[in-house]
């Protein structure tokens, strides 16, 4: 059966109504080939009792004859319905399965695990709130796992379950589980935090999926359904940005006119002041209509239908927001994309780009980097291949109503698709971005200063790396104003300084005070200041000396800059991911509230938009670690490049 409750039985009226009022939780299993996907999902199923009598005796039939368990019970042939999964023992295509429990709904999709169906990946991890990180228990950390959760940080997925299998296949040794989350842990610690949980698993025998497992006294975590069962997601989603973009205009009769729509985030009620973009027009609403009756208030991701008080103009692709809350709108973004295609991205080309409700033509400018998801270095090149992930650069015949992917999933996210063949060839992820001149600042000569060999000293690097016993090196602390970064910079220095290295400490606020005081807080500015700071920086990187940089730095394309002028090998960048509630409550100047009222402009955050680094070395949120911890974390960092011995 699909589901379960003692309610059907005695009361079926109360039980839709409980079973109409379930939180819905959707959910990914993802990982390497062969680590356990489709097998956890159909054991998960089955331990639950949550499978139909005769779909059961069919895969217990079936298991003997395609099975991969020697023709006992295999699980996994709940979800590999295909003739070449079922042959294979792969998962090719995403599979979806919908049950529930008394506690909440579910719809899993089991994603496949080799890289040439990474796109695939991708898809099932679009919509999803949770994802489950299958890790075999003998292979440990793969190349298919750090691809795969680099694609759910990506992808803005907050929770992940890292899900250690076949646990019976290595005595269930705590040993050898420890030993693969601390594997794990350096790996995702260089990517967007999430909340992760670690659970060690048997999926083809149950242990720790519904019941506690017998075999692994020493876990005393949850188990993985009660984990589903509770995992908190109401803070995932976005419910102050109101957004609903466009779908159809209906107009059954002279006296009707409303806005169909799927409200992509944000909540609306009646007497509400509202305006449509493009042609910012103002007015209220009226009524907030249903097929079930009308509203008093509405929250995404409801489909409602909008009447106005005023008869204006919109039309599908139009997007309705509030007055006071608006989201950007431009003819040239910044995007990471998930190439999805057999054909390679080929710049210059036009391309369909599907936002919410609007389709216009495009093209892709620029490739600025591929990512490599082993390492998480970036390296430019011409094109992007099958499953190969990047940043680029677009241009539109119109503009886009957006928000950044990070801060709001619906309205930040994107196809691209073929005109001629009409496939989907792409899936994109809308970056923050300051200002479009952000960057003019910068000039061709800039970067060329990471040449040593235009230096006139006559001591070497390498005599001076002899001298020191290290390499010289820039550590740039990012992250919202409040967030830590110089707290965790004089800690930096003064532990490193008592490791008995050379270093020194630039600070944002004291290097505006002298080298930057002509300067202001325009975004030129700002990367005019950061200009002048990585010259500097590089100045005390010749000088054999570590420099520590602490600035907000809210420009991607700006920070990119600084690491071609300090150059690859000697830049590190560290994201200090305090949350911004949390920046807030550290202002003792009051700038957070001048910014809100408009005071303030061009503050990242809030006035202006922060771009989290794409792959930065190393992530440290000052709220959960202690100045100590982030501190740890970047030496280790510096310690694995070998910058510090």
């Amino acid at each position: 059966m699909s589901h379960q409750s003692e309610l059907i039985a005695t009361d079926i009226n109360a039980y839709l109504k409980q079973h109409e009022n379930k939180q819905l939780l959707r959910f990914i299993t993802c990982g390497s080939v062969d680590d356990g996907k489709s097998t956890l999902i159909g054991r998960l199923l089955y331990d639950s009792k949550l499978v139909y009598e005769d779909e059961l005796a069919k895969v217990q039939s079936d298991s003997a004859k395609q099975g991969s368990t020697g023709g006992n019970f295999d699980p996994s042939l709940f979800m590999d319905g295909l003739k070449e999964e079922r042959e294979q023992g792969i998962t090719i295509d995403v599979a979806y399965r919908y049950f529930s429990t008394a506690k909440r709904k579910f719809i899993i999709a089991d994603t496949p695990g080799h890289e040439q169906y990474t796109r695939n990946m991708a898809t099932g991890a679009s919509s999803a709130d949770l994802a489950i990180l299958m890790i075999d228990a003998r292979k440990g950390v793969l190349t298919q796992t750090k691809r795969h959760s680099f694609i759910v940080s990506l992808l803005g997925i907050h929770h992940v379950i890292v899900a250690v299998n076949k646990m019976d296949l290595v005595d269930y040794s705590e040993e050898r589980f420890d030993e693969i989350c601390r594997e794990y842990e350096a790996f995702a610690s260089r990517l967007d935090p999430f909340d992760v949980h670690f659970i060690p698993i048997s999926a083809l025998n149950g242990d720790n999926l519904v019941d506690r497992s017998e075999h692994m006294p020493w876990y005393n975590g949850s188990t993985l359904m009660n984990m589903l069962e509770r995992v908190y997601i109401g803070s995932d989603r976005n419910l102050q940005d109101f957004r609903m973009p466009v779908q159809y205009v209906n107009r059954p009769n002279l006296d009707f006119r409303g806005f169909c729509g799927t409200i992509a985030s944000g909540t609306i009620r009646p007497g509400e002041e509202i305006m449509v973009l493009p042609s910012r027009q103002k007015s209220t609403v009226k009524e907030i209509v249903t097929y079930d009756g009308n509203l008093e208030e509405a929250f995404a991701p409801l489909a409602i239908t909008l009447t106005l008080a005023d008869e204006i103009d919109a039309s599908r692709g139009d997007v309705i927001v509030r007055t006071g809350n608006v989201p950007k709108s431009r003819d040239k973004i910044d995007a990471m994309l998930v190439w999805m295609n057999e054909e390679a991205m080929v710049p210059g080309k036009t391309y369909l780009f599907k936002h919410t409700t609007q389709t216009v033509p495009g093209t892709i400018d620029t490739l600025r980097y591929k990512v490599d998801v082993n390492t998480l270095h970036r390296s430019p090149a011409p094109d992007m291949a099958l499953n190969e992930i990047g940043r680029v650069g677009i241009s539109l015949s119109a503009p886009l109503h957006f928000d950044a992917y990070r801060r709001n999933r619906n309205m930040g996210a994107f196809i691209i698709i073929d005109r001629i063949t009409n496939a989907t060839v792409a899936a994109g992820m809308i970056l923050d971005k300051t200002d479009d001149g952000a960057t003019s600042v910068w000039d061709d000569q800039d970067t060329a200063g990471a040449d040593d060999s235009q230096s006139t000293s006559v001591v070497s690097s390498d005599e001076r790396a002899a001298r020191f016993g290290q390499t010289a090196a820039t550590i740039l602390l990012t992250g919202l104003t409040g967030s830590g970064k110089t707290a965790i910079g004089q800690a930096l220095e003064r532990k490193l300084f008592d490791m008995g290295r050379a270093v020194s400490l630039l600070d944002g606020e004291a290097v505006r005070k002298g080298l930057s005081r002509d300067l202001g807080y325009t975004a030129n500015d700002r990367s005019e200041n950061l200009r002048r700071s990585a010259h500097l920086a590089h100045t005390l990187n010749r000088a054999g000396l570590i420099s520590i940089a602490s600035f907000v730095a809210p420009s991607e394309d700006v920070r990119q800059k600084v690491g071609k002028l300090i150059g690859e090998e000697q830049f590190v960048v560290v994201h200090v991911a305090t949350p911004i509630e949390v920046c807030r409550e550290r202002d003792t100047k009051g700038q957070y509230a001048k910014a809100d009222a408009g005071e303030l402009p061009n503050f990242p955050g809030v006035t202006a938009e922060y771009e989290a680094p794409a792959a930065p070395d190393v992530v440290v949120d000052a709220s959960k670690q202690s100045i100590a911890q982030c501190c740890d974390a970047v030496i280790k960092v510096l310690q694995d490049r070998k910058i510090i011995r």
